[in-house]
């Protein structure tokens, strides 16, 4: 058995209960000895801008952190169209009838012209949003407004996780979005990151989002959700374990 002090540790940077979630999957994939640290990145910021007015048939969610945001708010629809499967059971929890377009903001997009989804539309997102949700489905014919209900604001590294990545042993950190992405290697710079270093991320655009001389293995999951993720990033510790 490979000692413990030189198996690779994964870094696990997003918020709770996201991060708990994954490392849950982690571990089932795994096992329950795995080295996790955690360091989120992100912290959620609840926004209470005034919304649009007006009927809308349903909402749109495209993240776990919308969902959060949008308890509390009134008058909302009860119907969601949801990007991913743990989105839509978020919502789902939060008393919405969920449809999931299992899979990303394209996909989302594509569910929504695919049904011929009537009445208008309201997306409920963060303040950095990369999808262009509202504007593509106007541009479709899909009548949608906006709100930004939420930011998310950016946390240092742990001193426990900067120490990690000034180690010796393998670091395995799965990345979510460009955004988190472009802040974990920023950091990880700025920290003087020197460890072995392996990336499992959810889609290509976070592969390209990363600087190109950043010293670092990359495993781009199959389809983007956190699940082929935790495949990806058992990928990653294979990698991590070989001499």
């Amino acid at each position: 058995m490979i000692p413990q002090s030189r198996r690779p540790a994964f870094l696990l940077t997003r918020p709770e209960p996201q991060g708990s979630a994954f490392a849950d999957l982690l571990r089932a994939r795994l096992g329950p000895d795995l080295r996790l640290v955690s360091s989120p990145l992100l912290a959620l910021q609840i926004l209470r801008p005034e919304l649009p007015t007006g009927d809308f048939a349903a909402v749109i969610f495209t993240s776990q952190a919308g969902v959060a945001a949008a308890q509390g708010l009134h008058g909302l629809p009860r119907r969601a169209y949801c990007v991913g499967n743990r989105t839509a059971a978020a919502a789902a929890d939060a008393g919405f009838a969920a449809v999931s377009a299992d899979g990303a903001a394209d996909d989302l997009i594509a569910l929504l012209l695919r049904q011929g989804a009537g009445g208008r539309h309201l997306h409920l997102r963060g303040r950095d949003s990369r999808g262009q949700i509202a504007a593509r489905l106007n541009a479709a014919g899909v009548e949608t407004a906006e709100a930004v209900i939420y930011a998310q604001t950016e946390q240092a590294l742990t001193p426990e996780a900067v120490a990690l990545i000034r180690g010796v042993d393998p670091v395995i950190a799965p990345l979510f979005s460009p955004r988190s992405a472009g802040i974990f290697a920023r950091q990880w710079y700025g920290a003087g990151g020197r460890a072995p270093l392996f990336l499992p991320v959810l889609s290509d655009a976070i592969a390209d989002s990363l600087p190109s001389d950043l010293n670092a293995r990359i495993f781009v999951a199959t389809h983007p959700q956190a699940e082929a993720l935790a495949k990806a990033s058992g990928a990653a510790f294979d990698a991590g374990l070989a001499p």
